[in-house]
């Protein structure tokens, strides 16, 4: 039975399920009704960074134009352009042995592709959602549904892995951001 988390929870991850190396990251959104007529393209991505909450180089930014980060740790399986269906519409692989250690905090984002140029934001996406999966079993150990009525931002934090004392635990943070991924990047350290 997954632990449903509300915005601002911490749950431990790796204590309560010992043995525990590889997660599946699935995220998903819909698109609402007074979505203008466009194609959505959002897109996930991935932030490795050190205590100060920065990227310790470009390499530790995982997304549609890296897919796998040079340590193996991070594996984003693919760019969903349209978001359509049922369950996960992209998915991060995880293997939390091969995760550097320098790298005390993953953050995972969600941003829209052109959402200026396509008037969108994320006031015009439901049903988001991010779930932590045991790789080895398939069992879904954590799920955080983004409830906030975001209206004007183009780039949510979604959650994020932490190192605690050894152990890794999850954090569903729920934040908005306007200007997009260039803005987010440039807030982690990014070189954009």
């Amino acid at each position: 039975m997954a632990i449903s988390l509300k915005k601002g929870q911490k749950v431990d991850l790796t204590k309560t399920n010992p043995g525990l190396k590889e997660v599946l990251i699935g995220l998903g959104w819909d698109v609402n009704k007074y979505d203008g007529g466009k194609d959505f393209d959002l897109d996930a991505s991935v932030f490795l960074l050190n205590g100060t909450g920065k990227v310790n180089s470009d390499d530790d930014f995982v997304f549609y134009g890296n897919l796998k980060h040079v340590s193996g740790s991070v594996e984003h399986l693919g760019d969903n352009l349209t978001g359509a269906g049922e369950g996960d519409d992209e998915e991060i692989k995880i293997d939390l042995t091969k995760v550097p250690a320098n790298v005390e905090k993953i953050d995972f984002t969600v941003t829209i592709y052109e959402a200026e140029e396509r008037r969108q934001n994320f006031g015009q996406v439901e049903n988001a959602f991010i779930r932590v999966v045991n790789s080895a079993t398939g069992e879904e150990l954590i799920r955080y549904d983004l409830g906030e009525d975001f209206s004007i931002e183009t780039a949510v934090v979604i959650g994020e892995l932490y190192r605690n004392k050894g152990e890794w635990k999850f954090n569903a943070i729920g934040s908005g951001f306007s200007g997009g991924l260039a803005s987010l990047g440039k807030n982690y350290g990014v070189n954009v």
